[in-house]
Order: structure tokens, then sequence, then C-alpha cells
């Protein structure tokens, strides 16, 4: 008995435990992410002891039976991650339950009659999980809200909004500080600022846009130099450190664009209004203002609170007008921009920036939301020169606070001296991916240099640069994104590998993104006193909620844009469409289409001139009796077969 107790004991001391967030897959298998690991512990069905996606949990790493991956068992469900869920009522002999619309929650919730609130069957309802008792297959909860009826525009629109936790209005106590906030621009507020109201000044952005946080100036100094001028939206000035606005602000973190609609991060009077920088009205900035010569050098940088009035509110389609010929009063100003932020580019690509450009999608809708067409939205001249300007702003704010002086930089307290900061950055590529892409690329007969180069970012430009105008540029693209690792927000800076940078930040959007906020108060704190003293744990955690907020708000993004895809494809079920294999697994392979970039699925058994095998090692599924391969970036015929609008997926067939 003492002998078996002991090898208890020695068993229980040799187990590790870990604390993760659940990563759930759609079979009810999970991955638990874990900041320490190197690798996700891999957790079967059976182990999941009823923890569902996003929750933190404690697991007991086991033994594994693979030997590339660690495998566990949640041991103790820390923090639920959501507890609110959207999804359809099903009522049947009696029982209601709720199939719910994310796939990553393999369980229905099973609702008590009592609490179905007046849903009805079919209904797409919002359901809260009230308790989960072990001994129960399902967790139980109550309905909150009716939504609508399936695969209508709004039901399905406030579903994607409550399964990403967005927020539907502004709380009351952000109303009432709104209303008592002082507008007007004071006379001594003025005389704090730089003014540059007689300058020219003017804003480019979509023809859409309602809220305009950046301007560029420009004017011609007497030595021949240009002063540009990169003017955005001075938030700071308006939202208090710790007022209702700016509570509100840190926890919404980002503005969400859907197909039909924004969240925004701040009130519209202050979005819309009292910020943006709209034209022809006095507007309170934060300024990055640069001398620079016709080889657009720096030869002096300015920094600090302004005062503008906008010339001339520009979308993109009038400034590439203007580029490509077209007269406007302000033709010289815009071209002159354009030379500058070419030249900027061009020393930044030489420097180890990555052109990556996708086509972005946008769908034209009718009054009821009704997807009617399409549109792309590819990046032109006009886009790249707001982008030029942008990025070099938020390059040099990064150095100026982050930057160690020269007397500092052999200093042996140099990382105590430096300032507390926010730094947008991205690494390096995973060495195991860049072998896959090279393979991937080696086996689709695209000629690349990857295996031959150890300057990843040259050999990707090149890549990139010679796929423009081919049939698979846009895939192309999309895969070498996904080659790279995510940007975040973060204090501790490890340079931006993408953008080639040693430092870099987000200083330019501060309407609609927190951090651009965070960076606005630090820059200033740092021109008045030349240091920052902010408490660098608790502006890492903002850094990290930031960078998960963003990620949820792109999928929710993408969420929205794949219902307009399916809705869209139902009205053109006849039809037949080109499109490219754009993924392949071993169930079959997703197409994108060539005139409108929606995205389905063609499944292995629907292809029925041979029995497809997945060849992992090529990427493709290949005919066990023909040899015939359906691979990557491969140009196919197909047909819409079934649309899922619940479940946003389109099955195509071949035509």
């Amino acid at each position: 008995m003492r002998k078996q107790t002991k090898g208890r004991q020695r068993q229980e001391k040799a187990q590790r435990y870990v604390t993760g967030t659940v990563d759930m897959k759609a079979s009810g298998a999970a991955f638990i992410i874990s900041p320490g690991l190197t690798k996700d512990i891999y957790i079967p069905r059976d182990r999941t002891n009823r923890a569902l996606n996003g929750d933190i949990v404690k697991v007991a790493i086991k033994h594994s039976r693979h030997l590339d991956r660690p495998e566990g068992e949640v041991v103790e469900i820390i923090t639920r991650g959501k507890t609110t869920y959207s999804g359809t009522l099903q009522l049947s002999n009696g029982h209601a339950f709720v199939v719910p619309d994310n796939s990553k929650v393999p369980v229905d919730i099973y609702v008590p009659l009592t609490k179905i609130n007046g849903a009805k069957d079919g209904q797409k309802v919002r359901v809260e999980i009230t308790h989960w008792e072990k001994s129960d297959k399902n967790p139980t909860g109550a309905i909150l809200e009716v939504l609508g009826q399936p695969g209508e525009h709004t039901a399905e629109m406030n579903s994607i909004i409550e399964e990403y936790g967005l927020p539907l209005e502004f709380p009351k106590e952000v109303k009432r500080a709104v209303e008592n906030l002082r507008i007007k621009i004071s006379d001594e507020e003025l005389a704090k600022r730089r003014d540059f109201r007689q300058i020219t000044t003017f804003t480019i952005d979509p023809a859409d846009a309602k809220d305009f946080d950046d301007a560029l100036s420009i004017k011609k100094l007497d030595n021949g130099n240009w002063e540009v001028g990169v003017h955005i939206a001075d938030v700071s000035h308006y939202v208090q450190p710790g007022s209702p606005i700016d509570v509100e602000a840190t926890k919404r973190a980002t503005s969400v664009y859907l197909v039909d609609r924004v969240i925004p991060m701040l009130p519209e009077a202050l979005s819309n209004e009292a910020c943006s920088l709209n034209p022809h009205e006095d507007k309170l900035t934060f300024s990055a203002v640069f001398e620079l010569n016709d080889k657009a050098e720096i030869q002096h940088e300015w920094f600090g609170r302004t005062v503008i009035n906008s010339t001339h509110r520009f979308n993109y389609e009038e400034v590439q007008e203007i580029l490509e010929g077209k007269e406007d009063r302000l033709s010289s100003e815009v071209h002159t921009l354009n030379k500058l932020a070419k030249t900027l580019r061009a020393r930044r690509m030489k420097e180890g920036s990555i052109a990556f450009e996708k086509t972005e999608v946008r769908f034209i809708l009718d009054a009821k939301g009704n997807p009617t067409g399409v549109k792309f939205m590819e990046a032109n001249d006009s886009h790249r020169l707001i982008e030029d300007f942008m990025l070099l702003a938020n390059r040099k704010v990064a150095e100026l606070v982050g930057k160690p002086k020269k007397d500092e930089q052999h200093s042996h307290d140099d990382k105590k001296k430096r300032n507390v900061f926010v730094y947008r950055v991205h690494d390096v590529p995973d060495t195991e991916k860049i072998q896959k892409f090279v393979e991937f690329l080696r086996k689709s007969g695209i000629k690349s240099s990857f295996d031959k180069s150890s300057n990843i970012a040259n050999s990707m430009n090149e890549l990139l640069g010679d796929a423009k105008e081919k049939p698979y540029e846009n895939i192309l693209n999309l895969l070498a994104i996904r080659t790279m690792a995510k940007a975040i927000y973060t204090t501790k800076n490890i340079g931006h590998y993408g953008l080639g940078f040693e430092y870099y930040t987000h200083f330019t959007s501060p309407i609609r993104r927190y951090p651009d906020l965070m960076v606005h108060r630090l820059l200033q704190e740092f021109l008045t006193t030349g240091k920052t003293t902010a408490d660098r744990h608790e502006l890492e955690e903002q850094c990290k909620y930031c960078s998960k907020l963003e990620r949820t708000a792109e999928e929710a993004e993408r969420s929205s844009v794949k219902y307009k895809q399916v809705q869209f494809m139902q009205t053109h079920a006849a039809e037949v469409f080109e499109g490219l294999i754009s993924g392949v697994t071993e169930y079959g392979f997703f197409v994108e289409l060539k005139a409108n970039k929606c995205e389905g699925f063609v499944r292995g058994r629907d292809l029925q001139d041979d029995f497809y095998y997945y060849d992992e090692q090529n990427y493709c599924l290949k005919g066990k009796r023909t040899g015939k391969r359906f691979q990557l970036g491969q140009d196919v015929t197909v047909k819409v077969k079934k649309t899922d609008l619940i479940k946003k997926f389109i099955d195509f067939e071949l035509a």
C-alpha cells in the first residue's frame, strides 16, 4: 500500500500543469495556447471537461502519442471566455436547445421551456449559459433576446455582433459625458499651439468615409525644400484618462468595420464631428512636421500640438485622376507629395520593406442590406501617397521616444533609462512556415530565389513583383502574408520585420485605434518632460488587450463579409464561374472566384471521375487511378451546388 502511495505521489509530482487559453475546434478537440510554450497543447475531445472556446483553463500535460505535439487534459476552468452566444432555437418533444452559430462551440445549449423568453422554433436568439453541472452532457442556459429569422439581414448581422461580443450602443454615462464636453476651441488653447491654418492642407480618404483622422499640409520653403505636415486628430485633448469616454474606448480598443455599419470606438459626436478633420473648420491636431529636400531626405523634424483648417476633402479616386493628368487647383501640391512619397517608398523597399498588396472586396448593398454587386479596392498611387507619409510619421515618432540618444547608447543602464512606449512590432518569419512556402512555390512551378537567398524580404518583393497581373497574384499575396508572424502592440521593441523598421508605432489613427491614443499621451509627456513615466506592466497589459481586440474585430469583419458572399452567391446559383484553387485539405479544396473574390468549397466526395486522396508532400488532391491533380493556384470552372447562410458556407461543384 505504501509503495502504491509513493508511486502515485511521484507521478503527480512529475506531472506538469500549464495555464492557457482554449482554441476549440469544430470536432470538439482543442488546443491550449500558453505564452510560455513553443507548441500548443492538444486536448482530445473526451478530455476537454466542459471547457469552451476562449476559456482560461488549467491543463495537466500527459504523455503524448504524437512526438511533434504535447497532449493534455483540462483539470480546471479558471475563467469563462464568454457566457452569451447567438444561435438557432430548436423545439422538439417538449425540449428546447440552442444550436450555436459558432462552429467552435461543439455542444448545443439546453434551455428549460420556462426560460425561452417567447422565442419560437427556428428563430435566431441570444442565449446565456447559466450553469453546467459535471453530470450534464450539455450546458443549461436562458434566452435573453430574440434576434429574428435565420437568413434575414438584421438577424444575421445582430448575430455576428453578439457572437464577437461587440457593443451595440454607448452607455448612458458616456452619452452624458459627450454632451458636457467643451467642443468650442478657446483662444487660450489656440495660443498654446503651432498654427497651420494658413498653410495648404487637405485630407484624402475613401469616398464613403465619415471620420477623417489624418491630413497632409505642404509648403515650399525659401531654401527650396518642402515642409510636409502629417496632422492627426488630437483625440487626447477631448478624451481625458479615466473619463467615462476613455473607459469605454479602452474596452472597445478599436472601431469595427462590418459590411453594413461601423461600430465606432468613440461616440459619433467625437469621431465624425469634433475630432474629424472636416474641411473649412478649425481643428485641433497632433502633428509630425518634416522638412524634406527633393530627394525626400529629412533635414529637420518637429512634433507637437497644432491647429489646422483643411483646404479640401479629397477621396482616393479624385487624387488618382489628378495623378493621371486631370487639372485641379491643388494639382501642383498633389504631384509634389506623390513624387516625395515615391522616393520615400523606393528607399523603404531598398532597406527591407515587403510590398504586400491584397485586393479588398466591398459589397454594394441595397436599402435592405442585400448585396447587389461587388467592387474591388486596389491600392494605387493615391493610396500609397497617404500610406508612405503615415509610415514616416509612425516611424519617426517611435524613434523620437524609443531610440536611445547618442550619450545613452554605450551605457550599461541603457534599458533602465529607455522610455516606456507603445510599439507596433512584427517578428521575423517562422523558419518552418518559410520552408513550407518555398516547397509550395517549387511544387507549383513558380520561379523564386527563396531557396538560394538569405534575404527573405528581397526575395519576397521579387516574387510578388513577378506575380503582378498574373491570375494567382491575390492568392500568392495571401499565402505570403500567412507565412509572416502577426503584428502586435507591446512595450518590448523588437522592430517591424515586414516594414524593415527598427522602431515603429501607431500614431496616425486615434479616432479608431486606442493604441494611437496611448501613443499621443506618451508622446506629449515626452515632449513636455523629456521622458515617459507610465507603469510598464500596466501598459503591456493594455497592449495585449488591444492586440486581442484587434484580432476579434478582424474575425467579425471576415464573418460579415462571408455572410454577404453566401447571400450574393444565392442569387447566382445557375451561373458558371472561373476560379482559382485557394486552399487544399484532405476533404477537398477551396476556390476563389475571379469575378467577385467569393470563396467556396469543392468536396472531394463530389469529384466523380476518380478517388482523390490528399498528397501532403505536394499540397494537392491526387486521383488514385488517373494521377490527376487539384493544387493551389490552379484554374478551375465551378458552379454553386449549395449555400448555407447559417453556417456561412458555399459548396461549389466542378462545371
